[in-house]
């Protein structure tokens, strides 16, 4: 509770304002109502582009969001940013972002409502390129303000060359020129009516205590956002849930699982859909290859998959690949964020869809029936699992690894039959459901009924269907729904000619 914070601050194209900024924060953190002691971290990119960017330069954007990622990814707790320019697109900042960015306007204007109550018309000193952005309106009306600008009949800019011109404050020339001019600027705002004048370029509180007598109140905005940032009362942004993918085990079947992501979430546009992060391994070690001990252990590419994900903001870690769940028992300790346990939601849609269910036949990999992760899972909940026998389960694994099988991209021909010949043999061993408990099985059987000779009819369970279920519900938050959300029983047409 006592730690230091840790801030990043921005210097970017203001850096003897950020200079100035970061001196009155220093004093700040020591006066009254400042929060815990901060650590400060300096990033010495400089911008290089032009002196005076405008609102809509996307290098100068790309430069703020490098540089405020490099601190998110040095783990701030906050960012300070001076610059008033950076703030006309703050909040594009912030939704790429996972840390608080210090908002100088939010500061600005709690401080004009609270001091200041009874103010109306607003002057502001700014450049032209934040006035046309609007971001003092956007800010200060709200049907109470009347923003107020220096008029400029010339049709000479006299604020924005104070700051950026060859004789003005960037350039470090704290008095003559710059000064005339922002006393002319004032003047006019004060010819206009204003209650207070506001700086709108955070350069401007370098040279506040030259420009002499106001009649007006002016602002000291570089002080009052040192005391904002001192305080910590920047607020934490709404956290966008974030969906990992440990994808490449296999490629086709990672497509196949975001499709049905997509598929089950509630959306209307696109930006009600999940954000997915997917980390795209195809070498990542064959799983069952290691579980037969003819291949290498996954186990720590699994997780260096997992880490990334989780490095990249995922709340939520899907692993759509039934056989390396044997693996997740393993690396989940070492993670902070969960992985949904394929074979276990699948198993407790069993046992919420077929309570009357005593016997499950499942169609996996040797590796994956080896590990028995489905077989305990289903004895947890009070099935038994069936498998096929040897003879069947050689020709399974031939559907899925051999040449002309799902994971060389065949969906049908041989691949077919010889999955037909499995899905025989548990039939002719009585099950009733069958899981596709290998996520390259679904591509071959994409209906979830089969109709069999004599009017019986065998229900099949795709797991990557109810993990899809399981990751979108537990997106939306409900708690409820995560334990339940299941695909939907007995609503596609019989599927006689599913195996091809």
């Amino acid at each position: 509770m006592n730690r230091f914070r840790s801030l990043g601050l921005v210097t970017g194209a203001a850096q003897l304002a950020s200079a100035d900024i970061l001196s009155r924060m220093s004093t700040a953190s020591r006066g009254s109502g400042a929060a815990r002691p901060f650590d400060l971290i300096l990033e010495p990119r400089s911008w290089h582009g032009p002196a005076a960017p405008t609102a809509t330069d996307a290098q100068f954007k790309i430069h703020v969001f490098d540089t405020m990622r490099g601190f998110e990814k040095r783990g701030v707790d906050a960012i300070v940013l001076p610059c008033f320019l950076s703030h006309t697109f703050i909040d594009e900042l912030s939704a790429n972002l996972t840390v608080p960015v210090a908002n100088i306007m939010t500061a600005l204007s709690g401080h004009v409502q609270h001091t200041y109550a009874s103010a109306r018309r607003i002057g502001v000193l700014t450049s032209a390129a934040i006035r046309a952005s609007g971001l003092f309106e956007r800010y200060f009306e709200a049907g109470r303000f009347d923003v107020r600008y220096p008029r400029d009949d010339s049709g000479f800019d006299c604020v924005t060359s104070a700051v950026y011109g060859d004789e003005g404050i960037r350039h470090g020339r704290l008095y003559g020129r710059s000064v005339e001019l922002l006393r002319a600027a004032c003047a006019d705002l004060v010819a206009q009516g204003v209650d207070l004048i506001v700086p709108g370029l955070a350069e401007i509180g370098l040279v506040l205590h030259g420009l002499g007598r106001v009649e007006v109140p002016l602002v000291d905005a570089n002080q009052v956002y040192a005391r904002y940032v001192a305080a910590a009362q920047y607020t934490q942004p709404e956290r966008v849930f974030r969906l990992g993918v440990v994808g490449g085990i296999g490629p086709a079947a990672t497509v196949d699982f975001i499709g049905k992501v997509v598929r089950n979430t509630p959306a209307v546009r696109d930006q009600d859909h999940l954000r997915i992060i997917v980390e795209q391994n195809p070498q990542i070690p064959d799983r069952t290859a290691a579980l037969l001990g003819r291949g290498d252990d996954p186990t720590l590419a699994l997780y260096a998959a997992c880490r990334t994900l989780e490095d990249g903001g995922a709340d939520l870690i899907a692993i759509p690949c039934n056989t390396a769940h044997a693996f997740v028992e393993r690396i989940q300790p070492a993670l902070r964020v969960p992985i949904v346990n394929m074979p276990g939601c699948t198993a407790d849609y069993l046992r919420e869809t077929f309570p009357g269910l005593r016997e499950v036949g499942v169609l996996g990999t040797s590796g994956t029936l080896a590990s028995r992760v489905y077989e305990q899972a289903l004895d947890a909940r009070g099935f038994v699992q069936i498998a096929p026998s040897a003879a069947a389960q050689a020709r399974l694994m031939n559907a899925i690894y051999g040449p002309y099988g799902a994971k060389a991209g065949h969906t049908s021909g041989e691949c077919c039959d010889d999955l037909a010949a499995a899905v025989d043999d548990l039939l002719a061993q009585g099950v009733q459901v069958i899981v596709l408990a290998c996520t390259e099985l679904p591509l071959l059987l994409r209906e979830p009924v089969l109709a069999c000779p004599g009017g019986r009819v065998v229900r099949l369970v795709d797991p990557t269907e109810v993990l899809a279920r399981r990751c979108v519900a537990y997106a939306l938050g409900d708690s409820a729904a995560r334990e339940s959300a299941t695909p939907a029983a007995g609503c596609a047409s019989p599927m006689q000619s599913a195996l091809g």
